[in-house]
């Protein structure tokens, strides 16, 4: 993205403001790409409105993990959208503590719809004496975490149109590609990334084609050492131009977020908006007990398995060695019931899929290490992570300086009966520019995936396109979710 610096003194000119940028703001080229207020890459100001993270809603069980191969501590599940078909790949392991060893698999499910799901019987992998399962990989070594991704890079040969990683520190990861995404191979015997003698590894290692960056990014599980903590579960990062040669890895950033340990990353380029990586990544809190010996009898969690809780959290990045975790709360709490407070549930598959006109899914693992253990679905509406939002007092959100491609401007946004949106467009030094003042901009009310704004010219503004403005939204009991120009 283009940054072009630009002086202005922001709470000088808006003293009742809070002020999100620096003195020194930057022009940033947005171009026609949609925008989500998931950090405060656009936010100058900040008005009686609010960043708030959004709750995603429980919509039940999908998948029972119930068969012999696959068990109680199914996990790192990675799920893949393509235009006829949804892929879910995850971890079967029926046994404590074998993660990497004998019984170890990778098993596959599909679905039409992304809501009602089914397990293939694909006569692929010989396991407990037959090939009738649902099974596409039984090496120890690599079907542990074994997570696969659509290679979205162009050109791409149609004979590894899937790729994946998989391994351990003792391995190192090895790089896989399948045409079809049931029959794989591996691209080399030796490891892309290598042993290791300090922790790493050890949980789901993704990768993908970033658009946004013209390369491979892969994020694994390393340690990070803090004063008086020790080692926290951190996340480290890696480039490839081929998948097969890659960068020295590079420790991920949090800025002056407090260190907390996170135990899978999920780290994707978000669909609607590759450039923005979203991470909906589990957060573990290790000998932080919230069930006691008999509710985790009644339940039937395996013994070494309820002294520890987790939740998931959101965090994002644009590209780069740094992520932004803009909310610190959780995203997905654990829920009412003792199943939910056990160690490693609440832990969330990688990517977040459209599964409506209005509205994405991502996929969470629940009652880990009990005989109950199942695959959950959480809807949010499309861009829906977070919203600026409004209370019914009113306030308004100013945008740094911009420059945009296109001729209208939509917005993904909520109202309530009572509430509006009103959109101005302003000069960079924050004048209203003629014909897109406030005054010429009717209300908006509603609840639209994609509203075009209007003002009483009309919707074109085509005639800015190009030039440095910011947006200037005025809104009473609303949310903002997100905002992009286009033909």
């Amino acid at each position: 993205m283009k940054l072009r610096a630009r002086r202005i003194l922001v709470v000088a000119a808006v003293p009742a403001f809070i002020a999100i940028a620096a003195t020194i703001e930057e022009t940033a080229d947005i171009g026609s790409r949609r925008e989500l207020f998931v950090d405060r890459y656009l936010i100058a100001a900040l008005k009686g409105t609010e960043l708030r993270l959004q709750t995603p809603i429980n919509q039940g069980k999908v998948i029972a993990f119930d068969q012999p191969w696959e068990g109680m501590f199914c996990g790192y599940s990675t799920i893949i959208r393509e235009p006829d078909r949804y892929r879910l790949y995850y971890r079967g392991l029926p046994t404590a503590k074998q993660e990497g060893k004998y019984g170890t698999v990778t098993c596959y499910a599909e679905s039409a719809d992304g809501i009602h799901w089914k397990k293939p019987d694909l006569g692929l992998v010989e396991v407990n004496g037959t090939k009738q399962n649902n099974v596409i990989l039984a090496d120890p070594a690599f079907s542990s975490d074994f997570s696969p991704f659509l290679d979205k890079r162009p050109g791409i040969d149609p004979s590894e149109r899937f790729k994946a990683l998989g391994g351990t520190m003792r391995t190192g990861l090895v790089a896989f590609a399948s045409a079809d995404g049931l029959h794989w191979r591996k691209l080399r015997e030796e490891p892309v990334l290598p042993k290791a003698t300090e922790t790493r590894y050890d949980s789901q290692n993704l990768a993908f084609w970033s658009e946004a960056e013209g390369r491979y990014v892969c994020y694994f599980r390393t340690f990070k050492k803090f004063p008086g903590k020790g080692g926290i579960r951190w996340i480290s990062r890696t480039t490839s131009e081929n998948f097969l040669d890659w960068a020295p890895p590079v420790e991920m950033s949090f800025g002056d977020a407090p260190p907390e340990h996170l135990y899978i990353n999920q780290t994707s380029p978000y669909f609607r908006a590759p450039h923005i990586y979203v991470s909906i990544a589990a957060r573990f809190s290790p000998k932080r007990r919230a069930i006691t010996e008999e509710q985790a009898a009644a339940i039937g969690v395996d013994p070494g398995y309820y002294n520890d809780v987790s939740d998931a959290v959101l965090f994002t990045s644009r590209g780069g060695t740094r992520y932004d975790r803009t909310f610190l709360e959780s995203f997905i709490r654990p829920g009412i019931g003792a199943e939910n407070w056990v160690s490693r549930t609440n832990y969330p598959s990688l990517n977040v899929v459209q599964t409506g006109p209005a509205e994405m899914s991502v996929y969470v693992h629940r009652n880990y290490a009990q005989p109950t253990a199942y695959l959950a679905r959480y809807s949010m509406r499309l861009d829906g992570f977070a919203a600026v939002h409004a209370p019914y007092s009113g306030g308004e959100m100013i945008t740094r300086p911009l420059r945009f491609r296109g001729k209208t401007l939509e917005i993904n946004y909520s109202s309530s009966a009572a509430g509006s949106i009103q959109v101005e467009i302003q000069d960079a030094d924050g004048r209203a520019l003629s014909g897109y003042s406030l005054a010429d901009c009717p209300e908006i009310v509603g609840d639209e995936i994609a509203r075009a704004v209007a003002w009483k010219g009309g919707q074109d503004v085509s005639s800015l396109a190009g030039k440095t403005v910011r947006l200037r939204f005025v809104m009473r009991d609303a949310d903002l979710f997100a905002l992009r120009f286009h033909d």
